[in-house]
């Protein structure tokens, strides 16, 4: 297994819209069919932000069941991961809630309060800001309530600081083993991607744990390429990043799954399987 590399697609964000690209996918329908397509290209898990029809995110907790469940009936083998931040201003109640009621098999747990926004980079103008909430208590309770519920949280990582806060909080001995980290690179309010940064958050992962890394735009093939050179695992797809590395618009998160098993190929690492991914990320059986 140690060779064995998992890739997530990531669908669509709760910032990435039809605008951005065409592909990206609002309806429980569009999910399942572009998961299908994420799972035959190489993707043991699908990360999903559910939208209302017209494309915003939501937390209702009907819409997204109808999309997870979705999503499993067309691709029973896929793990599905949904997201614990769901958009802008919503409640710690509402973020949460989804994910003890629909109990997927993973959920994304962020670890630190922070600004996040989009920023035209080449001018500097703010576009959207925000500040995204995560404090200490909201990390304790999510992450506790996730492990309660069988659901195997995803670690966010956006700087070494949130992962310091994990480091505290996981003293209280609620976290399985192995924990599971995503290094995230390129949001506006987070880090830049940086090889030595990487490296720095890769020596204070605690003991046995697994980690992904996913990136912002141009930050996406240099991080995952990084992280699957050092053992680790890949997250791509349409929520990071619309384009493909030649510049044009990606067809789907399943086009950018493509190039990830192009990197894996190149490096020497095995594609893994869902069943093998649930081995590696320890997921009860």
């Amino acid at each position: 297994m140690a060779d064995k590399v998992i890739i997530t697609a990531a669908l669509s964000g709760a910032g990435t819209y039809k605008n951005n690209n065409p592909n990206v996918p609002y309806t429980a329908e569009e999910f399942a069919e572009e998961s299908a397509k994420c799972y035959k290209a190489g993707a043991a898990m699908v990360h999903v932000h559910a939208r209302l029809d017209d494309g915003m995110p939501t937390h209702e907790v009907d819409k997204i069941r109808a999309t997870h469940d979705a999503i499993k009936d067309k691709t029973p083998e896929l793990i599905v991961n949904l997201s614990s931040a769901v958009g802008m201003d919503k409640t710690a109640e509402q973020r949460i809630t989804q994910i003890v009621e629909i109990k997927p098999e993973m959920a994304s747990l962020n670890t630190n309060t922070m600004n996040f926004g989009i920023v035209d980079r080449k001018t500097g103008s703010v576009l959207i800001d925000y500040v995204f909430e995560n404090t200490f208590t909201m990390l304790q309770d999510f992450g506790k309530g996730m492990e309660e519920n069988g659901v195997k949280p995803e670690i966010e990582v956006y700087d070494i600081g949130g992962l310091d806060n994990v480091l505290m909080i996981m003293n209280q001995g609620f976290f399985s083993k192995p924990m599971n980290f995503n290094f995230v690179w390129g949001v506006a309010g987070g880090q830049k991607f940086r090889p030595e940064a990487f490296t720095t958050l890769y020596n204070a992962l605690p003991p046995d744990s697994n980690f992904t890394t996913c990136g912002v735009g141009n930050d996406e093939f240099p991080a995952i390429m990084q992280s699957c050179l050092m053992g680790g695992h890949m997250r791509v797809g349409l929520e990071d990043n619309v384009r493909v590395p030649t510049g044009e618009l990606a067809k789907g998160s399943y086009e950018l799954v493509e190039w990830a098993v192009r990197v894996a190929e190149i490096l020497g690492r095995e594609i893994a399987t869902p069943d093998e991914a649930r081995e590696i990320m320890g997921f009860k059986k």
